[in-house]
């Protein structure tokens, strides 16, 4: 590998705008080919083409969501990559105008753990849909998102559990991905193309380890750099102190992405460690569950407190859910099973989280971002009391 390859025009650029003096939060302009995306940001995930409960049209106009993303292994699974591609890709395959972000499927396929094989090659596994055995490499990987079409692809990985296994295990597993990033990255210079890839550092909870590959990492002159295996079960204060020891090595002048974190109230925690891009499952998924979240805390709808509740979810919000609807209303949605629920309560959750990150830009931009973190931590305390 070259020590310093050139990088190609991928089509994506980073605009540092402001940055905290204090703790080195930072505010930016990420630019792709389909918009720009103003950071920090939470990405909605959209896992099989769709954020579940939510429209394009939604995600677009009420949430002004500027990216999604979307999972490599099931949509290469279902409807696959191939039949994605002749329709023009991806974007066009769902309707979406703005920026994709796809996940290698790295993650899913190592969560596959009594249906998969890890070799040198790559890692080999077997359909959760039908038992059919497939072969995932860095190459592949790369390929099925080049048909994707995605604007940021991610290079396959190998993700450990929680708690990992031994620290002569992590050590090899960090190399693996090291050398899986190399190969992916050697494949996709073959080709001319504005779509950007992020390697992805690893290590485990082992610090040495984490700045191995980091350094590594850097080599490959990559547009963006992404810290993964932080969301399998270990304490949030171990996930903090990782990314605390990583983003501080990669470029300055390149997006940096924490994969699948957080809750609502670590999400301005990662900022303040210089992160960049964030996604999870959590504001989707909690809300189909029933579990809504407000600036007054959290709202377990099915409770029978909220059966005469003519309030609306949270007054400080300003959601179509929150506009025209009250929590008992919610409530009989939620019990008779409805579908209508799920909606507004995924368009409200997501609007809480795309609002907390509005206000962490914002306040970064004004040089008030201390005080924002300060009155979080302090929220977040007595929350907990």
């Amino acid at each position: 590998m070259d020590s310093n390859p050139p990088l190609l025009k991928e089509g994506l650029h980073f605009e540092l705008q402001a940055q905290c003096p204090t703790t080195g939060a930072r505010a930016g302009l990420i630019h792709t080919p389909h918009g720009t995306i103003e950071t920090p940001v939470f990405m909605p995930v959209g896992t099989q083409g769709t954020v579940k409960g939510l429209t394009p049209a939604q995600l677009e106009h009420d949430l002004d969501a500027k990216i999604i993303l979307a999972n490599t292994y099931h949509l290469y699974l279902r409807p696959g990559h191939e039949l994605i591609r002749d329709f023009g890709g991806l974007h066009e395959y769902v309707r979406w105008p703005r920026a994709i972000l796809t996940d290698s499927g790295g993650f899913q396929v190592f969560s596959l753990s009594k249906i998969r094989k890890v070799t040198e090659e790559g890692v080999v596994f077997h359909s959760h849909l039908n038992g059919d055995k497939h072969l995932f490499t860095p190459e592949s990987t790369v390929d099925v998102q080049r048909a994707l079409g995605s604007d940021i692809m991610m290079v396959l990985d190998e993700c450990l559990e929680y708690p990992p296994p031994s620290e002569k295990e992590v050590r090899r597993s960090m190399h693996r991905t090291i050398r899986w990033a190399e190969q992916a990255f050697r494949h996709y210079r073959k080709f001319e193309t504005k779509q950007a890839l992020f390697p992805i550092v690893q290590g485990a909870m082992n610090k040495d380890f984490r700045i191995e590959c980091a350094e590594k990492l850097l080599e490959l002159n990559a547009p963006g750099y992404a810290i993964g295996g932080l969301s399998v079960g270990e304490p949030r204060e171990e996930s903090l102190a990782m990314t605390e020891v990583t983003t501080p090595l990669l470029p300055k002048e390149k997006p940096r992405y924490v994969m699948g974190v957080g809750k609502p109230e670590e999400l301005i925690e990662y900022v303040a460690r210089g992160v960049d891009m964030m996604d999870c499952v959590m504001p989707s998924r909690n809300a189909r569950n029933g579990c809504l979240f407000t600036s007054e805390g959290r709202v377990i709808i099915k409770n029978s407190r909220y059966r005469d509740d003519r309030g609306p979810l949270d007054p400080a919000c300003g959601c179509y859910t929150c506009r025209n609807f009250s929590k008992s209303y919610l409530r009989h949605l939620f019990l008779a099973g409805e579908i209508l629920f799920a909606v507004l309560g995924t368009l409200h959750n997501m609007r809480h989280y795309l609002d907390i990150m509005r206000r962490i830009r914002q306040s970064i931009l004004l040089g008030e971002f201390p005080q924002l973190l300060s009155a979080n931590r302090t929220a977040t305390v007595v929350g907990t009391e």
